[in-house]
């Protein structure tokens, strides 16, 4: 493990696998290098590129400071980027593919984006974001009812109450209390601009890297309309379905679409994924 030290002083976590073109990964909501899906797919990763999976700040062994802002993230993610090398290609999911997002908009020395279902709620299909969201769970950590924070983080983020309440009988609802607190965060990222927002053209219209902009195509329709819209936003994207996926991707459907875009495809996967994306429409290596 090793620590980065962000520009407030906040220590940052990290693990640092593999060598080659630097690939940083970018959690969203719950998840850290000990719980989730990152550490595996770093080591999927790791045979083509030196793969950096950290704590965000809040979560794991990193540190934490007394007010939250996206900001402090944006810098913690620039201390990674020193740790790489200087430059690196991105990889983030759900909240944290919106926040690898305003990394670059931010102008941090990204060379390709990856996204994974950023959150953007971009129509009627489902409910905005309500705007008293993060005081809501504010008040819920201060006396700390972390187990209806996370209820409720996940109500708006569309899980269903069935599932809800399933979920609670798992040891992994004990998991899920652990990160409560940073839940504030999320919600944070999750607001959008200062007009409430969450999608606009004028937001992102600095971003002129090449981005990826994937979905799960079992994922719910309010996010495939999202993910296209995102595409049409972006000056540089362009957009993949990952057959058979939801909002949580399996780490080896996912490091194949890695390799291709961050440019370590295997002649072995070629075939792999002319099979898997002959149904999506034109596939990602003709573009």
């Amino acid at each position: 493990m090793g620590m980065a030290r962000s520009r407030d002083g906040t220590r940052i976590a990290y693990d640092q696998r593999g060598s080659g073109p630097p690939v940083l990964l970018v959690d969203g909501a719950f998840d850290h290098r000990a719980w989730g899906t990152s550490q595996q797919l770093a080591e999927l990763l790791a045979s083509h590129f030196k793969v950096i999976a950290y704590d965000r700040r809040g979560k794991g062994d990193s540190g934490n400071a007394r007010l939250y802002s996206i900001d402090r993230e944006v810098e913690d993610i620039a201390a990674l980027i020193a740790v790489a090398g200087g430059t690196a290609n991105l990889y983030g999911a759900s909240t944290g593919a919106a926040l690898a997002l305003e990394a670059a908009r931010r102008g941090l020395n990204i060379r390709k984006l990856a996204l994974y279902e950023p959150p953007f709620v971009v129509d009627a299909t489902r409910p905005a974001v309500a705007p008293d969201l993060i005081a809501r769970l504010q008040a819920l950590i201060k006396v700390n009812r972390r187990s209806a924070a996370v209820r409720l983080f996940l109500t708006t983020a569309g899980v269903p109450a069935m599932g809800i309440t399933l979920l609670r009988l798992t040891p992994t609802w004990a998991k899920l209390k652990q990160s409560a607190h940073t839940l504030v965060h999320e919600a944070a990222i999750m607001a959008g601009d200062q007009e409430g927002k969450a999608l606009s053209a004028a937001r992102w219209s600095s971003i002129t890297l090449p981005v990826l902009v994937m979905e799960g195509a079992r994922s719910p329709r309010w996010m495939h309309n999202a993910m296209l819209a995102l595409q049409h936003v972006l000056a540089n994207a362009r957009y993949q379905q990952l057959p058979g996926e939801k909002h949580r991707p399996r780490p080896e459907a996912m490091a194949p679409a890695l390799r291709e875009f961050f440019g370590r495809l295997t002649p072995e996967e070629l075939p792999f994924l002319r099979q898997r994306y002959a149904a999506g429409g034109t596939a990602p290596w003709t573009r």
